[in-house]
């Protein structure tokens, strides 16, 4: 008989088979839905279209801010079991047939798309193709290889494109940090066939490791490998860690000895929210090195959810050190509906967090004129600006 586990959600109670292979999960319905971003504590300069088809991840990083999630996420943090959302490419695409405009996807913000359970539902490059097939852009973000089935799908839409985070050009020191992933090797491979393929690729330090991986000339050493892989944009971040996990995440850097422990709980000393991060001055010295060095080599260069408070409240850095329009290297409009497929909207860029004049014709998404207390957008949303598109007759302007 399999092994059985309780997961409790409020007041109900679901009891779920363990499948073993590839890795230990369970397999769940769910009618969860595209969601954008949180817009209250955000950098990430363009509207998403959010898709997590796992929950839980078996790369296992030891700095996972996800553990720290409620709900499906914590089968993993305490039992070690992934959860699988099943045929949900299929519930991916009712809500993108649901929808007259959309923005680029995103595989995936909180788990790997393709970790290893992937390898055997393959329910990323099946939504891929739900995103590409009708023409909408969909990006990914990943620390595992990706095949060419998933760099052909992206080259067939023009503003696809994959980001591939790499911690450090050591790869003993890369296995300390992770129970899985590609090697280093790997990944700065996969940049170069996406590159040569013609699709945009990123490479992501994110996140630096305070006494671990913030040495500079290791990290011009792996910027300098990127690039020479293909990489025509860097982000970056140093580690944050969630209050609830804490004594873990300090737990599991004991590996490295308890010196960087030790310099790690000095260094952490400055509280935003619900997480804590490192000194301001420490980070921006290192940030400012970083964006100079892409300057040299010919990059663009940004952050990924870094903050200062000022009054109190946080202030993102990427006005400070962002040398790219979007934060992620690329300008990808708003798409709109065109028949069967969609097209990009005319002279939309993207920016939808310094958008003062949403030419998309979706007021709403010029981001300094929303609540910013209310949650991020949701696929309600976007139905409701198909309704209101066909209720005023708007015929798109498409680019």
């Amino acid at each position: 008989m399999p092994e059985k586990i309780e997961v409790r959600f409020g007041k109900g109670l679901k009891v779920l088979d363990v499948i073993e292979n590839p890795v230990p999960h369970v397999v769940v319905d769910s009618r969860k839905e595209l969601h954008g971003w949180w817009p209250g504590k955000r950098e990430c300069t363009a509207e998403r279209l959010l898709v997590n088809p796992y929950n839980g991840c078996s790369i296992d990083c030891s700095f996972c801010y996800a553990k720290a999630l409620p709900g499906y996420f914590q089968n993993y943090r305490e039992r070690g079991v992934v959860t699988v959302c099943r045929d949900f490419d299929r519930v991916v695409a009712k809500q993108l047939d649901s929808i007259d405009l959309a923005s680029c996807g995103y595989l995936s913000p909180v788990t790997d798309p393709f970790q290893p359970v992937n390898h055997t539902y393959h329910l990323s490059e099946k939504i891929i193709e739900e995103f590409v097939g009708r023409n909408i852009p969909v990006e990914f973000i990943t620390k595992e290889a990706v095949s060419d089935r998933v760099i052909g799908l992206l080259k067939r839409q023009s503003h696809s494109f994959g980001q591939f985070s790499v911690l450090t050009l050591q790869e003993t020191q890369r296995r300390l940090l992770m129970r899985g992933g590609a090697t280093t090797d790997d990944l700065f491979d996969c940049m170069t066939r996406m590159a040569e393929s013609g699709v945009h690729t990123v490479c992501r330090v994110d996140p630096i490791i305070p006494y671990i991986t913030d040495d500079v000339r290791g990290l011009e050493g792996l910027i300098e490998r990127a690039v020479d892989s293909g990489a025509s944009h860097i982000v970056a971040s140093v580690m944050d860690i969630p209050l609830s996990m804490v004594s873990e995440v300090y737990k599991k850097f004991s590996v490295f000895g308890q010196g960087v422990v030790f310099d790690m709980k000095r260094l952490f000393s400055q509280r935003i929210d619900n997480g804590l991060h490192a000194d301001i001055g420490y980070r921006k010295r290192l940030f400012d090195h970083l964006r100079n060095s892409c300057d040299s080599l010919g990059v663009t260069f940004a952050l990924c959810m870094e903050y200062d408070l000022g009054d109190g409240i946080p202030v993102g850095l990427n006005g400070e050190f962002m040398s790219s329009t979007n934060c992620e290297g690329i300008d990808i409009p708003l798409y709109v509906r065109n028949g069967d497929r969609f097209e990009p909207a005319a002279e939309c860029d993207g920016a939808c967090l310094s958008c003062e004049n949403p030419l998309c014709g979706v007021e709403d998404l010029a981001l300094g004129k929303i609540d910013w207390q209310k949650p991020g957008f949701k696929l309600s949303d976007y139905r409701s600006w198909t309704r209101e598109r066909a209720r005023t007759a708007q015929e798109p302007l498409f680019s």
